[in-house]
């Protein structure tokens, strides 16, 4: 905890100190600014001497204080102009470091793999961001407002009382050396609730994010008592937390108040005291009340400050965590770019774990040529779609190597390798913008007309045109407001535009009806064209035409062949899978008849 209170605070430094002549105008000023408010008081003590004298006349004791009272105004009106100067400037200070703050989180965030979002809800890692920006304002704030205007008084008054009067002095140092050790301790002791309530607030923002997302699961499976239950369930352990820290705030002003009582009665006993030896003036009373006051002030704070930023350096400490996590997937130190390529595929002694116990791929062996169409299947689980990711480096492997052209997928950097595959998902997920700003996010450079013919292309175009706002229509957060059908047009619209010479369909036709799928088929027949193209396909009437069709299972390769040199094998998994789709149509004894087979086709097309 305390290694990444202090990396917060290393982060907050290197941010700020970008702008170090407002960071050294804002410091100066404040420290400018309050040296002069204790001063004001020894005028005030000079004020009431000069107001109780004896030894001069009134005319010439008036003369004299007006002077005081001049050069007390003096001192204020600089005050005025040195708060106005820390006003405007921290102001700036703040809200440029803010933004560089946030830049740095996002661009943080998304230079994590693909796994490290798989792992955490959407709802806690924007909570993080969010949390840190504000933890920053929050600490600054504690700092030019309070802690530097603290040490800077309680410094100045103690210099002005040492040459006061030493008991004074020696007094006041005690007791805010006691004070101040109190409340470090119990401060400190309260850090690791704060951190703790902390984490279970972000885990209370998961499962709301959570819910939210699967609001139509909640209620469709009649989850909402369930979903209460869990939600209430975390909500008091956050109360139990919140409960534990606001009593302890209240545990700490008690003792502070304490202290302030102790402070008032001991330093009027004294004054008591030296008055009875006439050591202590009209002026040095005034003098002491003052300080005694501005001791208060700024003291009572202390407390409350140096607790405000632990909870901030608490509220910081998640976003600090996933800075300081090491990125699972980085680009080599000499990375080279891909700039056009073939798009040849060759996976040479491949092998890859989830975990230590769980192998997925194992001594994979393929070579797919450039321009080759292949067609990846197999049940559930047995490693069609791993192979997809390791191919796009969603993951790194744990043994062999893949090649594209004869270049390490390692060695070349991502988003290069990510400019040259085009990937059409199973449940494609689009950003809450507008149709024409997520089909040219393919190609980011992309004119309205190359959008609108990738639009007719994909089939799509029809449906967006009948839309009020057409291409200029709000899709809805993930794309909520289209259908499942619209929304996978929308992403082969997207891929068309990119035309990125290796093609990945991850059942990209599974959430369309017949006449869509016909209409998209035509268009997948233009986009496949001139490149290489892997398909995962579990309709297998939807492959058939494709040069290649791997079987997979367990992460092996069982079987590789175009479509009727794999029937031909009457005990073979693809034929197995190709009877059952088809719904038994297809016997032992026609199982090589090319019109059979097509019949059967059609039959498994009804059957979908």
């Amino acid at each position: 905890m305390q290694n990444n209170t202090r990396e917060t605070l290393k982060i907050y430094w290197r941010y700020s100190w970008e702008y170090k002549f407002l960071l050294f105008v804002v410091v100066f000023s404040v420290i400018g600014t309050n040296i002069l408010g204790p001063i004001i008081p020894t005028y005030f003590k000079k004020f009431f001497d000069l107001f109780f004298s004896t030894t001069s006349s009134k005319q010439e004791i008036a003369a004299s204080l007006i002077s005081v009272l001049i050069s007390i105004a003096a001192i204020d009106i600089v005050r005025w102009v040195g708060y106005r100067i820390i006003s405007f400037s921290s102001t700036r200070l703040q809200l440029n470091t803010i933004t560089n703050l946030s830049n740095y989180c996002f661009s943080a965030l998304h230079r994590h793999s693909f796994s490290y979002f798989n792992n955490n809800f959407v709802g806690s890692l924007v909570k993080r961001v969010n949390w840190f920006t504000r933890a920053y304002e929050n600490i600054s704030d504690r700092v030019i407002n309070e802690l530097i205007p603290l040490i800077t008084s309680l410094t100045v008054i103690i210099v002005v009382l040492s040459q006061k009067n030493i008991y004074f002095c020696l007094a006041i140092i005690v007791w805010l050396t006691a004070f101040m050790a109190i409340n470090w301790i119990l401060t400190n002791y309260k850090l690791k609730y704060e951190i703790e309530r902390n984490s279970a607030e972000t885990k209370l923002t998961g499962i709301l994010a959570d819910t939210i997302t699967n609001n139509q699961n909640v209620k469709l499976f009649v989850g909402y008592g369930r979903e209460i239950n869990r939600f209430k369930g975390a909500a008091e352990i956050v109360r139990k937390l919140r409960s534990f820290t606001w009593n302890f705030d209240s545990i700490i002003e008690a003792v502070q108040g304490f202290f302030a009582v102790t402070l008032e009665i001991g330093i009027i006993y004294l004054a008591i005291i030296l008055w009875k030896k006439n050591l202590l003036t009209v002026g040095d009373f005034v003098l002491i009340q003052s300080y005694v006051g501005i001791i208060f002030d700024k003291t009572w704070g202390f407390g409350r400050m140096i607790r405000h930023i632990y909870s901030g350096l608490a509220d910081a400490e998640e976003m600090t965590v996933l800075l300081n996590t090491p990125i699972e997937i980085q680009d080599a130190p000499n990375a080279k770019e891909f700039k056009t390529i073939d798009g040849k595929i060759e996976f040479i002694d491949v092998g890859f774990n989830y975990s230590e116990t769980r192998q997925i791929i194992s001594n994979l062996n393929l070579t797919i040529n450039a321009m080759e169409k292949v067609a990846l299947v197999g049940s559930s689980g047995s490693g069609k779609t791993t192979i997809i990711k390791l191919l796009m480096r969603m993951y790194d492997l744990t043994s062999g190597q893949i090649l594209i052209d004869g270049k390490n997928i390692a060695a070349v950097t991502q988003e290069s390798l990510w400019q040259n595959i085009s990937l059409v998902p199973q449940d494609p997920i689009l950003f809450h913008r507008t149709l024409m700003e997520n089909i040219r996010y393919g190609k980011p450079d992309a004119s309205d007309d190359e959008v609108i013919l990738a639009s007719r292309l994909a089939r799509c175009h029809e449906f967006i045109s009948e839309l009020p706002e057409k291409y200029g229509t709000y899709v809805g957060e993930r794309g909520i407001k289209l259908s499942g059908g619209e929304r996978q047009r929308v992403a082969i619209a997207r891929a068309i535009l990119r035309n990125a010479p290796i093609l990945v369909l991850d059942e990209a036709t599974s959430s369309l009806d017949s006449e869509s799928e016909q209409l998209i088929q035509e268009a997948l027949t233009t986009l496949m064209k001139d490149k290489t193209v892997i398909v995962i396909a579990h309709r297998l009437s939807t492959i058939m035409k494709m040069d290649r069709i791997i079987v997979v299972d367990k992460g092996k390769i069982i079987e590789d062949g175009t479509h009727a040199e794999l029937l031909q094998r009457s005990h073979g998994t693809y034929s197995n899978l190709w009877k059952i789709q088809a719904g038994g149509f297809i016997s032992g004894d026609d199982e090589n008849d090319t019109e059979n087979t097509l019949i059967s086709q059609k039959e498994a097309d009804i059957e979908e």
